[in-house]
């Protein structure tokens, strides 16, 4: 008979000893593996009706999630929730703009009138057309374009544009063309690009062969993160002031598929109204509350109604309330607590903050959350909003800062600290800079990819699998020390260049 060895604690002890743990302070025990990586299932879900290829979403802060971000979030299988430090307007304006496209491309197009003269418009080395539209934006119909070979064989610079516009209507194509069909208008016609447009002309974007021929370079793109009206799916952050119903309505007119309440502490009289409201007025719309590190906390917005819970509070890079306002909780601990009390409800968890590399997602998926939701990790990349700069070590970096930051409150989100009646204002966040993390694109598969075999260590084919191994108490856990961390990571090198694909 085979001898029962008692090896590493199970979730339920080791969390259930009066410490905090970060998800830098546990370990998962290897399990048993009897499938290849490849047959790890990754999917799963938002929020209750909110299903999703791969377990990843952008975090509503107004340097990671816009437009282009959130494009590109759904293309890989995920989903991003635009920031509401904008205007109702701007904020449903995103969200249109992701639902209106198939390509996770976004550029920054130059429109004018006929009448615009056309000094000037080609100083920029990144300027290679002008796109001539009857009200000088996107938002009206396409007239012609400008190319920068045009222009330079010119002597009169004061010409009108709409005097010399080339008017070639093969150059527009429907706005829902997908990368492939592109890539084969591009080829057969022999352009450098094409001019995506809606139904009456409106342009949407502007896709060039460069730009393609980039995307065509990372993985794989399959169907993504697609809803029954077959276009790309979007959540959007909102407050808990009144004047977020009308904003709640200009997102809903604009198509959202989700609704995430922004708040750094989501258990308050304010946010259990508001997801009363958006229930009782939007019956068939998700919405998502938070933030939350308790049991007590999340069992209050699960009998409110929510269709999912937001984990994790003073856990961001750029965060500063544990340490302005002495309250919160290690990550690690938060997740699993929430998860198990959530569970019992079928609400899934987002595990949001405290994500540095791969094996913080494994920790965090296999702890009980649905997803994990990311800024740090996604800011910095190409799809994040903001300019590249080189800083004082030649490194090239974005900014990023956290929406508790002094910068991001004068934007608007003081009221997700219950800080906008306020007349003195607290920061509970910072300004940095992220390097330069090229394309989610390649970014987030590739950190799939090793999260899979993190599974695959654990003996986990799918997140399901992976929880029920946990509450089984067949996965089994340690604490580290000090020096099983260091020891953990990479030691003893005199230099080294660490690449993770």
């Amino acid at each position: 008979m085979a001898a029962e060895f008692e090896d590493g604690s199970p979730a339920e002890k080791l969390f259930n000893q009066g410490y905090s743990y970060t998800y830098d302070d546990v370990i998962f025990l290897p399990h048993y593996i009897d499938f290849p990586t490849d047959a790890v299932n990754l999917s799963t879900k938002l929020s209750r009706n909110i299903p999703l290829s791969i377990p990843c979403v952008s975090s509503p802060m107004d340097t990671v999630t816009e437009s282009y971000m959130a494009a590109a979030m759904a293309a890989v299988g995920g989903i991003g929730i635009i920031h509401s430090n904008a205007t109702p307007s701007e904020q449903a304006d995103m969200i249109r703009s992701v639902k209106s496209r198939r390509v996770p491309i976004l550029s920054s197009p130059v429109f004018k009138t006929p009448d615009s003269r056309i000094v000037n418009e080609f100083e920029g080395d990144d300027v290679p057309f002008v796109f001539v539209t009857q009200s000088g934006n996107e938002k009206s119909k396409l007239l012609g374009y400008v190319a920068k070979s045009d222009w330079l064989g010119l002597k009169d610079t004061e010409i009108k544009l709409g005097e010399i516009m080339r008017t070639d209507a093969n150059v527009s194509v429907p706005s829902h063309y997908d990368l492939g069909q592109i890539n084969g208008k591009l080829k057969e016609e022999g352009r450098d690009f094409v001019v995506l447009e809606k139904e009456g002309g409106e342009v949407v974007d502007v896709v060039t062969k460069e730009e393609v021929e980039r995307v065509k370079g990372y993985p794989k793109l399959g169907k993504g993160t697609v809803g029954s009206d077959g276009r790309w799916m979007v959540g959007a952050a909102i407050g808990t002031r009144g004047s977020d119903k009308e904003r709640l309505e200009h997102l809903v007119k604009a198509g959202v598929d989700v609704i995430v309440l922004d708040s750094s502490q989501g258990n308050s009289i304010y946010q259990i109204e508001m997801i009363k409201y958006v229930k009782q007025t939007y019956p068939e719309l998700d919405v998502i509350g938070g933030n939350v590190v308790t049991m007590s906390q999340a069992q209050n917005l699960i009998k409110a109604g929510v269709d999912g819970l937001r984990v994790g509070m003073g856990s961001g890079s750029i965060c500063t309330t544990q340490e302005v306002c002495a309250v919160g909780r290690g990550q690690a601990t938060a997740v699993y607590k929430v998860s198990s009390i959530a569970s019992q409800s079928g609400i899934p968890v987002i595990a949001d903050g405290g994500i540095s590399f791969s094996g913080h997602i494994v920790k965090a998926l296999v702890l009980g959350a649905s997803t994990v939701m990311m800024g740090s990790f996604l800011a910095g990349s190409t799809e994040a909003p903001g300019a590249y700069e080189l800083n004082e070590k030649g490194l090239r970096v974005k900014k990023y800062r956290g929406m508790g930051s002094l910068e991001a409150m004068t934007k608007g989100s003081d009221q997700r600290y219950l800080g906008d009646t306020a007349k003195l204002k607290i920061a509970q966040g910072v300004v940095g800079a992220v390097a330069d993390k090229g394309s989610v694109l390649k970014h987030v598969p590739y950190t799939m990819q090793a999260v899979k075999q993190g599974f695959q260590d654990l003996g986990a084919s799918s997140l399901r699998s992976a929880h029920d191994l946990l509450r089984s108490k067949t996965l089994r856990l340690e604490v580290r020390t000090a020096a099983a961390q260091v020891e953990g990571g990479v030691h003893g090198l005199a230099s080294h260049e660490k690449k993770a694909f």
